[in-house]
């Protein structure tokens, strides 16, 4: 409505005088929006006054800022969210990660295969987004084959643990649907206040991100004589020391029952480009878990043994019975813990995780049973039971012993 400054006034002033007589008659509020369509209606202000059911009301309300295609919610409500989220991890000092996802090779399953198998493929995409985040994450379809997620209380390591995590129950996902292209999930990463406090920046630096690792994979395929094969999300090789400089930083490889190195017959491959450059920790070498296991009066289950020492300048890596089945990520910087046993129960801090198993750094004086019940409560993850097997053990160099654990259930 085109109003003048002295009618705006004067309509603003019936405005709170409307509210307050229709507030005296009743035991409820009344609002200024209530007031204001009052008055306006009064006045003939409105041109094509419409009365709406309320539930139509909050059916176009989610429809205006849902994706109808996955469900997922849309561009306009991902700028206000992002926002939002933002201001507040600035008002109580949090992290917040950002991460764009980019289907690869999508534009094949249109082109060969149809847009009706591409939207199930983005349909996939939506129902393994689901089945991956928190109820405080948000998710969301900016178009096209473009997504993203606002992780709040989340750094950069754990968004990172997260999109891999993604990739692999994307994969699953997409077998159930059987696509014949090779379609993959690639991710770009920023964080506050890391990588700055700005929205538009967090976004660009994202998207950077995505496409520098996207190009990467797709030189990497067109390089290839034949397509390789899909990738297994039951096992991730190890890298050896001569390719250790190209390993995803800021994702720790440990060791558990769940996880195993090759012998030195068996290839080992490369880690894809990093999107997030963070320092490694050194992995255990075999003289401390040794001198760990000779010292713990943990029992080592036979099917992890302890390799012989390395020969001088070569360093020496444990051997395990079992194929490792993915990286392990550091909790280093985060409060994670662990509750162990439930009639006398203790706390353990959480070292590093993955999906064979995870470290915990106890009291030199506490003693661990051949098997026990946890909770883990890891940041990006809700609270999980959990039985533990200790696998091996060592001191640290602050007097606490870190055990590693594999999961039985």
């Amino acid at each position: 409505m085109e109003l003048s400054e002295e009618r705006s006034a004067q309509l603003w002033d019936e405005i709170l005088l409307r509210r307050q007589t229709l507030a005296s008659g009743s035991a409820n509020s009344v609002s200024l929006l209530t007031a204001m369509v009052d008055v306006f209606a009064s006045a003939n202000l409105f041109q094509f006054p419409l009365l709406i059911e309320r539930e139509d009301l909050k059916t176009l309300e989610r429809n205006a800022v849902t994706d109808p295609l996955t469900g997922l919610h849309n561009r306009r409500l991902f700028s206000e969210t992002f926002e939002k989220e933002l201001n507040r991890a600035k008002r109580y000092a949090q992290p917040l990660s950002l991460v764009t996802l980019d289907l690869h090779r999508f534009k094949e399953v249109n082109d060969h295969l149809g847009h009706l198998r591409g939207d199930d493929v983005l349909r996939a995409v939506a129902s393994t987004l689901r089945k991956s985040l928190r109820t405080s994450d948000s998710a969301f379809r900016l178009g096209g084959d473009e997504f993203a997620l606002l992780l709040p209380q989340t750094d950069a390591p754990q968004a990172l643990a997260l999109s891999k995590r993604i990739g692999i129950i994307f994969y699953d996902v997409l077998r159930s649907i059987e696509i014949s292209v090779d379609v993959s999930l690639d991710h770009g990463i920023s964080t506050f206040p890391a990588d700055g406090d700005a929205m538009d920046l967090l976004v660009r630096i994202a998207d950077q991100r995505l496409y520098r690792l996207k190009h990467a994979n797709h030189d990497k395929t067109s390089a290839q004589t034949e397509a390789p094969p899909p990738p297994n999300p039951e096992f991730v090789p190890p890298i050896s020391s001569a390719s250790a400089a190209t390993e995803m930083p800021g994702v720790r490889r440990a060791v558990s029952i769940s996880d195993s190195h090759p012998s030195p017959s068996s290839p080992s491959s490369a880690a894809p480009p990093a999107p997030i450059e963070m320092p490694r920790p050194a992995p255990p070498t075999e003289s401390s878990l040794a001198a760990a296991v000779s010292a713990s009066s943990l029992r080592i289950p036979s099917s992890v043994a302890v390799a012989p020492a390395a020969a001088p300048g070569i360093e020496p890596r444990p051997n395990y019975a079992v194929q490792r089945k993915a990286e392990r990520v550091s909790m280093t910087g985060t409060n994670a813990y662990a509750v162990l046993g439930e009639t006398s129960p203790r706390r353990a801090k959480v070292l590093d995780l993955g999906f064979g198993g995870v470290a915990l750094e106890v009291d030199t004086t506490q003693s661990l049973p051949d098997n026990f019940l946890a909770i883990l409560h890891v940041p990006i993850l809700p609270p999980v039971r959990v039985n533990l097997k200790p696998v091996w053990s060592r001191p640290s160099s602050e007097g606490t012993l870190r055990v590693g654990c594999c999961f039985i259930s």
